[in-house]
């Protein structure tokens, strides 16, 4: 079979011109890791059309039982919340507005600028009308089948090296190897996270142009054999083009440039560490004059790439600021460790995690730490020394590259550059994961080439491919929804506070505040330091007037992290509810000082002035409010009533026509200013607003506040026919409803 496979390629091989020759010792070699693979891959399936429809269509098959999921998780606070993506935000905001849609000059914004992937968000809400989470999930799914279809021509390259016919197409050299590689990926369950969470879609997009780039580089090298021009200025800069948009969905993207760089090095430059040691030893004169330093074309690529890739990361620096991302100790707790052999060791650890998840993502380990550690760097060891050092040419370029693209889009997340707000993260694997697959199909390839029993290997890679598939559909249906997802998270990690945090949360969300205590309580104890569970907790006992234990929770957290604006202004309101009035406004003055924009503190302040009869001072913090939170409506309603106490009627109606230009559908505010103009009695204004509030709260369903409001308008104008029909409409409504009840 081996003979006909090399003859297979030996076709091909003689239709291209003389100057493909170089290549062809080359190719024998990947001809024979592809027959290494005969049985596993069928050959009916080898052409690139039905490969990549083979790929794509598992791809979506693995993930499709997400389509109709909710927003889940991270989801919350990126999409729902996120104001980028309403049309009445300014499309240039999202260029200074970090990935949660605060500001990136803000001391609390994580930094992270992806403002691309926000746009797609954008366009999602656009088209669906709103915040409808199908369209999200469909847009994912079908980013992972083009990236895993996508990946078919990534791993030829990467297995088989570049090889082109005289019309400049590229042949596919290892079909079997890239294909199998581009399955396992497809089917890999570590992507769930990027697939079924719509936050994901950054890592999508970011692998997607990452790949681009790639391929990109290596159109640079079409017409090399045929003209003997050593590159392409224009692909390369459209590569390095293509990795600055991938950095702009999210920050691993500029990584592609290192990884252009390895391939050109290794692929294009021929450049062999083992032959370089090997000179160094026996003191060769030859060194001095190695072939990749004299070539300009490979020299001139690399300052491209240079250049490129410091002029992104000095903008990138410029739109950040200064100051790195401000992180918890609960979010990256090693990070935060005194010993920085400590910190190198949990790190460690944090890898072998990492690598564990993509050997076999299921957790079926104790507490092995120390042995995970060690088997990590074991192996990468290797790896790396079979890579730098096997005779085999062949084997050293498939392990340097396959490590590479193991190795170089996980820099970003490694903590040895900068911290990062997660300990363990599926979704950062997301493009490592290729790389992964890429050596994990080498290694079958060599497993099958050493051992008789083929049979065997066949079904253990069609176990894992169809084993890996359902662990897929089985995640994407855990992320369908909050609930699912929690619960599935709590049964694989019982320990971690963060999991009983969020469902904790989840379950504050829905009115369940008894769980949800039980829950924060869990995570307090689990993690005594961790300040949000603090905070949401002694928020609960607030409302449910349990004070003295609400404010014992704040005051720690706040010990704790003495930035923590949100519970600086959560104790201050506890504090105000006990009558330590000084204690509530050095608490407030706190907040405002860690967080400057902060329009719920200076409204809560401005309560607290009210009680104490400071109305000026309170007038001036709800105005505060008002400026940094145009629609805050309870501070214009505050302003509006106080102003009306006072007898400042004439300055009340002023605040209140002010307001109802900015917040026009907000009927407390209707209703806030219907009073004052009746004392004002301005009687024709106020039957105008009295009968639109009756409109809208008929509209609304507040059936009885409708009512009243049309008795109200027809009071002041027992003509207005418009007001009459509606009046009677509604209270033939309520007949029928009180008819239905009795």
């Amino acid at each position: 079979m081996n003979i006909y496979v090399t003859l297979f390629f030996l076709q091909i091989f003689n239709q291209h011109n003389a100057g493909a020759r170089s290549w062809q010792p080359a190719v024998f070699k990947m001809a024979e890791l592809d027959a290494d693979l005969v049985h596993i891959v069928p050959s009916s399936i080898l052409p690139p059309f039905w490969a990549k429809l083979v790929v794509g269509l598992v791809s979506l098959i693995c993930f499709a039982r997400s389509y109709d999921g909710d927003f889940v998780f991270d989801d919350s606070e990126a999409i729902v919340n996120n104001k980028d993506l309403q049309a009445d935000t300014p499309l240039g905001d999202l260029w200074h507005h970090d990935f949660w849609g605060s500001r990136l000059s803000s001391n609390t914004s994580h930094k992270s600028y992806r403002p691309l992937t926000v746009l797609t968000f954008r366009i999602n809400y656009y088209l669906s009308g709103g915040f409808h989470p199908m369209g999200f999930h469909v847009v994912n799914i079908l980013l992972h089948g083009g990236i895993s279809v996508l990946l078919v021509d990534v791993f030829s390259v990467l297995f088989g090296g570049l090889q082109y016919t005289s019309k400049g197409r590229r042949v596919h050299l290892v079909p079997r190897a890239s294909l199998l590689a581009a399955l396992l990926f497809a089917v890999h369950p570590v992507h769930t996270e990027c697939v079924a969470g719509v936050v994901g879609r950054a890592d999508l997009l970011c692998a997607l142009f990452f790949l681009l780039s790639f391929l990109g580089y290596c159109k640079a090298f079409t017409e090399s054999n045929k003209e003997g021009a050593h590159s392409s200025t224009f692909w390369v800069l459209l590569s390095i083009f293509l990795g600055a948009v991938a950095m702009l969905c999210k920050e691993q993207g500029i990584t592609v440039l290192g990884l252009n760089a390895m391939f050109d090095v290794l692929v294009i430059g021929k450049f062999s560490m083992l032959e370089v040691i090997q000179k160094v030893l026996r003191k060769d004169k030859s060194l001095e004059s190695t072939g990749m330093l004299r070539n300009g074309g490979l020299l001139f690529r690399m300052t491209l790439l240079t250049c490129g890739g410091a002029s992104m990361l000095y903008v990138r620096w410029k739109i950040m600021g200064t100051g790195p991302p401000a992180f918890t100790e609960v979010d990256n707790p090693a990070s935060f460790a005194d010993s920085m052999l400590v910190r190198a060791i949990n790190y460690n650890y944090y890898y072998s995690l990492n690598a564990w998840l993509l050997l076999c993502p299921w957790w079926l380990f104790g507490d092995w730490r120390v042995i995970a550690l060690a088997a990590l760097w074991l192996c990468l060891i290797g790896l790396i020394f079979q890579a730098l050092c096997s005779e085999d040419s062949r084997k050293r370029r498939i392990l340097t590259l396959g490590l590479g693209f193991l190795v170089i889009p996980f820099l970003p997340a490694s903590n040895l550059f900068f911290r990062v707000g997660f300990v363990v993260a599926e979704r950062v694997l997301y493009l490592p994961s290729a790389g992964y697959c890429m050596l994990l199909t080498f290694g079958f390839g060599a497993l099958s080439r050493h051992t008789k029993k083929k049979k065997l290997i066949t079904a253990i890679v069609l176990g894992i491919l169809l084993i890996n598939t359902l662990r897929c559909v089985i995640r994407s249906g855990e992320w369908r929804s909050e609930d699912q997802l929690f619960t599935s998270a709590l049964s694989v990690c019982p320990l971690n506070a963060k999991v009983h945090y969020n469902i904790g949360k989840n379950l504050a969300d829905k009115g369940n505040q008894t769980a949800a205590i039980r829950y924060y309580r869990e995570a307090v104890r689990l993690n005594p330091k961790y300040v949000h569970a603090m905070n949401n907790l002694g928020n609960i006992l607030k409302e449910r007037n349990e004070l003295q234990e609400a404010e014992e929770l704040l005051s720690l957290a706040v010990q704790i992290q003495p930035d923590f604006a949100a519970a600086w202004m959560n104790l201050g309101i506890v504090q105000n509810s006990l009558k330590r009035f000084e204690a509530a406004e050095q608490s407030y003055w706190t907040a405002i000082k860690h967080r400057r924009k902060y329009p719920d503190c200076y409204y809560n302040l401005g309560r607290l002035y009210a009680d104490l009869n400071r109305h000026m001072d309170a007038l001036n913090a709800w105005r505060n409010a008002t400026m940094l939170k145009p629609e805050h409506s309870l501070a214009w309603n505050n302003m509006i009533i106080l102003l009306d106490n006072t007898g400042n009627l004439a300055q009340a109606e002023a605040v209140g026509r002010e307001a109802l230009e900015l917040i026009p559908n907000d009927h407390s505010l209707m209703f806030s200013l219907a009073n004052v103009l009746g004392k004002s009695q301005k009687y024709k204004v106020l039957k105008f607003i009295s009968a639109i509030s009756a409109v809208l709260y008929h509209r609304w369903g507040h059936l009885d506040l409708a009512k009243k409001h049309y008795e109200i308008s027809l009071q002041l104008d027992p003509m207005a026919a418009g007001t009459q029909e509606n009046y009677g409409l509604l209270r033939r409504k309520l007949e029928q409803m009180q008819k239905k009840d009795g």
